[in-house]
Order: structure tokens, then C-alpha cells, then sequence
């Protein structure tokens, strides 16, 4: 198996590339620090796992594309596995967000997932069986006082998730959103 974990060199990622890599599956992570992303890598290399690494802003549309020939690349255009993990939150009070906090949010968690979505695709068909998988928050299900735009962009995440499984059903891509 092979694997895309976007945002894995700590937090929730990292512990899903631990999981994945003591499965065996063959890895490759991104993230947006440098540093994180070597020590993390350092890390696997001393426990035999399968991971290689890029320096990636999701946020940034050119560098979503250029992992993805790097994925396609190192992986011979097939990907079985893709978690789109990376999430950000700036929680204050709704009348307190600005245009930037929005453009932020938006750009992060809902545009980087739907683009790696488009942009998988073709690998996750080549494969024979495609998984995505959504790393969403129960703030997409239930309210809260504070930050508003983080859930509904992790409610948009739950939302694609069900879309795409209807629609890549048919190639073989299962799409599930997890809270």
C-alpha cells in the first residue's frame, strides 16, 4: 500500500503515518515545517519505516501540484491512500473574523482537500483501490461558541466526503470523513 498524509509530521498526522508505516504501507508525508518534517522523518528512518518527505503549504495551489507529481513519481502513478489531515483554526467570536481569517480557513481546510481530491484521483483509479480520507472535527457536526469558519469548513469536509463516495464509487475510491 501507499500513502499521501498531508500535514504528518506531528499532531494527528504523525500518528496516523505511524500506524499506516507499522502496516507496512509505504509513505510519503507533507508539511508545512521544514523542521518538524526532518525530525519526523529522522524519526521513522531509526524505526525502519517506508516514509519519505516534502515541504508543502496547502495552502498553495502551485506546491499542491508539484507533491503530486512527487507522489506520482515515487509511488509509479498509483496512490492508495490519501489522508488530507491538515486542518487550521483561529477561534475568536464570529463578528471578530476578518476577511483574512476567512481567506485563510477556506484555503487551508476546504480548498487544499477538494484540490488533492481532483488531483489524486487519477493515481487513487490507477491503483485498483483508492481510499480517501478526511480528517474533519466534530465542530463540522455540532456547534460552539467560538470559531464558526473552522466548523463549517470541517462540515464542508463531511459533506465531500459524501459526495465523492457516490461519485468515485464507480472507481473504485472510497471517500470517508473522520471526526
Amino acid at each position: 500500500m501507499t500513502a499521501l498524509v498531508t500535514g504528518g509530521a506531528s499532531g494527528i498526522g504523525y500518528a496516523i503515518v505511524e500506524e499506516l508505516a507499522g502496516f507496512g504501507a509505504r509513505i510519503h508525508v507533507c508539511d508545512i515545517s521544514e523542521a518538524k518534517l526532518n525530525q519526523s522523518l529522522s524519526e521513522w528512518e531509526k524505526k525502519g519505516f517506508q516514509v519519505s518527505g516534502s515541504v508543502c503549504d496547502v495552502a498553495s495551489r502551485p506546491e499542491r501540484e508539484e507533491l503530486m507529481q512527487t507522489v506520482s513519481s515515487q509511488f509509479d502513478g498509483k496512490l492508495n491512500i490519501l489522508v488530507s489531515n491538515v486542518g487550521v483554526i483561529r477561534s475568536k467570536p464570529t463578528t471578530e473574523y476578518t476577511e483574512d481569517d476567512f481567506a485563510f480557513h477556506i484555503s487551508s481546510n476546504v480548498e487544499a482537500a477538494y484540490h488533492f481530491s481532483q488531483v489524486s484521483h487519477p493515481l487513487l483509479k490507477a491503483s485498483g483501490y483508492g481510499s480517501i480520507i478526511f480528517v474533519s472535527s466534530i465542530a463540522g457536526v455540532i456547534s460552539f461558541d467560538a470559531g464558526s469558519i473552522y466548523g463549517l469548513t470541517k462540515g464542508a469536509l463531511i459533506q465531500l466526503a459524501k459526495n465523492l463516495a457516490c461519485e468515485w464509487a464507480k472507481d473504485g475510491i472510497r471517500a470517508n470523513a473522520v471526526a
